[in-house]
């Protein structure tokens, strides 16, 4: 892995020099676990990797978490740390080790305002840019070891839709089918739950519906969307059901239009085709059935280290997609004030194709009146 560390180092070096950035400033959050393997703990403390687009990189880190650093991949790479005493200024210190000749420098896009700021005050003389546009090269083209910790965490999650009929029936209230979900999103091998939305009858046509009190009734469509993270890389599938024995005559309508334009769009993915067009195979069969107004969001976003992450599959995205991206297909259909349903998988784009993450059932699952 200390390789692969070295080689994300060096190609954000590139991309850098490419953009016309002399340096990356990155604070604790993905970005910097991606490129060092360090998970650093987000504290009103200064944690900065200075990496300059030639030239060595350095850690500035509060003298208190030089241990935790150490003990990180950060070790074992070619990154001095710097350590900064309480009475020092951390920001003076880290624009100190920029180049001299700096004239741009990208924080990235997760970097606290408050911080930012104080750099840009302690370098006023260099233009401040978010390096979103030089890491998302990078990201969202994923290495053979991220599809497969990827492909790890859709395999545990689909472990967790399978169990659904334990915990999802009438008379049980959203949050409380919620923390069943939620206790088996680890016992099924994830690190950590990242959300649970389980949203019935009319809950279900708020697509990030919170859990809420409600009391789940007899026949009631029933979406639910999980994940959680294994080993840094983020799960995410969508599955609708029904907790009774029969759907609601207007549900049944329109479901199978759902799940039509949900494998359309994955069977399009592959190389070459962009994210708008895939967003409008699946938008086109909708809208021809009559429910275009009722699909109100994109059909996808990247996944990774992040739930969402570049690329978004979504109209007005030209991007073309090549081997190793990774993204969700998620059309959705909602009917306000009755129901709603969603289908969600995560996919990989392929040489010549796409691979589905996620293999649980995406017809109606009926759970019985309980």
């Amino acid at each position: 892995m200390i390789t692969e560390y070295v080689d994300r180092l060096h190609r954000a070096q590139a991309e850098a020099a490419h953009a016309g950035v002399d340096a990356l400033l990155i604070s604790p959050g993905p970005d910097l676990a991606y490129l060092t393997g360090y998970d650093a703990i987000a504290l009103e403390r200064l944690t900065c990797l200075v990496l300059p687009a030639t030239g060595d990189a350095r850690l500035v880190v509060p003298a208190l978490e030089e241990p935790a650093a150490l003990a990180s991949p950060v070790g074992d790479l070619e990154i001095d740390i710097v350590g900064w005493q309480e009475t020092d200024d951390p920001y003076a210190l880290t624009v100190s080790l920029l180049p001299a000749a700096a004239a741009t420098m990208a924080v990235d896009d997760r970097m606290w305002a408050v911080k930012a700021l104080a750099l840009a005050q302690a370098a006023p003389a260099l233009n401040l840019e978010a390096a979103g546009r030089v890491l998302r090269e990078l990201r969202m083209r994923k290495s053979a070891a991220e599809v497969n910790a990827l492909r790890t965490a859709g395999a545990a999650i689909d472990r967790v839709h399978a169990r659904m009929g334990e915990w999802l029936r009438p008379g049980r209230t959203e949050r409380q089918v919620g923390r069943d979900i939620a206790d088996a999103i680890i016992a099924e091998g994830h690190d950590s739950v990242d959300f649970v939305i389980v949203a019935s009858g009319p809950n279900g046509a708020s697509p990030h519906a919170e859990l809420s009190d409600r009391v789940i009734e007899a026949g009631e469509p029933v979406v639910v969307d999980i994940g959680g993270s294994v080993g840094g890389y983020c799960s995410d599938s969508t599955r609708s059901y029904i907790a009774g024995n029969a759907a609601p005559p207007d549900f049944a309508a329109y479901y199978p239009v759902l799940c039509e334009a949900q494998r359309a769009q994955c069977e399009a993915v592959r190389p070459g085709i962009t994210a708008e067009q895939v967003d409008a195979v699946g938008r086109q069969l909708i809208t021809a059935a009559g429910f275009g107004e009722q699909f109100v969001h994109r059909t996808g976003h990247g996944i990774g280290m992040e739930t969402h992450e570049e690329p978004y599959i979504v109209a007005g995205n030209s991007l073309e997609l090549e081997p190793g991206m990774a993204f969700s297909i998620e059309p959705g259909i909602y009917l306000p004030g009755r129901h709603g349903a969603r289908i969600e998988d995560i996919v990989v784009v392929t040489d010549d194709g796409a691979e589905r993450l996620n293999t649980t059932s995406r017809e109606l699952t009926l759970l019985g009146a309980g």
